[in-house]
């Protein structure tokens, strides 16, 4: 009995130096900048700045599409097919479905028609560096592009991101705009702040909705 305590107190140790470790890398991993305009709980209405980008677009449904896009985007920032010195990873990965056009001010080479079925999966480029300072990907698979300046809504939530939670939690974001009139533009953005080992309770997840330039 003696024996089974102290191996209890033990594992409960390592989990909670697990747990602050955890909190640590999270903490410290860079998130991009944003002015929070306006905060209800767990909605912000925020001014984000130009960003920098690495893009993979895939086809199929939500999870598949940002598995299939993971892959290629971590070998970029890692250099595994490419020359040059790695890039920091940062948080969070986000998630565009590309049935339409996705504002940038670097153009989009497909048409609405050709992105039909399509995500646009991200990882946003650390701060410090501009387009011209990046490295080049290896080929045509990873696009860098720079995302304009905008004004979103964002919604912050917990939980493994399944579609049905995704589902619930943009429609609330969507009825808080309704009521106070807001006008979206473009497809809703999935950001995911966490890796697949992290527990549920601890994720962050958000949906994001540009909002219309007149509000």
């Amino acid at each position: 009995m003696k024996f089974v305590l102290i191996l209890i107190g033990a594992m409960a140790v390592l989990g909670v130096v697990a747990m602050a470790v955890f909190v640590f890398v999270v903490q410290n991993v860079e998130t991009p900048d944003y002015r929070v305009v306006e905060r209800d709980e767990t909605i912000e209405i925020r001014d984000y700045p130009a960003l920098i980008v690495a893009e993979v677009r895939r086809e199929g449904d939500r999870r598949a599409a940002l598995s299939a896009g993971f892959g290629p985007l971590a070998g970029y920032i890692f250099a595994k097919e490419r020359e040059g010195e790695s890039v920091s990873m940062t948080a969070p990965v986000t998630q565009t479905p590309a049935d339409e056009p996705i504002a940038m001010t670097v153009p989009v080479t497909q048409t609405p028609t050709d992105a039909a079925g399509q995500w646009a999966v991200r990882f946003i480029m650390p701060a410090r560096y501009d387009l011209d300072g990046l490295p080049a990907p290896a080929g045509e698979t990873v696009r860098l592009r720079t995302i304009a300046p905008r004004r979103v809504a964002a919604i912050r939530f917990s939980g493994r991101a399944t579609d049905a939670l995704i589902a619930e939690q943009e429609s609330r974001l969507r009825a808080w705009l309704e009521t106070r009139g807001l006008a979206v533009a473009g497809a809703p953005t999935y950001a995911y702040y966490n890796d697949p080992l992290t527990p549920g309770f601890l994720r962050r997840n958000e949906v994001m909705l540009e909002l219309s330039a007149t509000d």
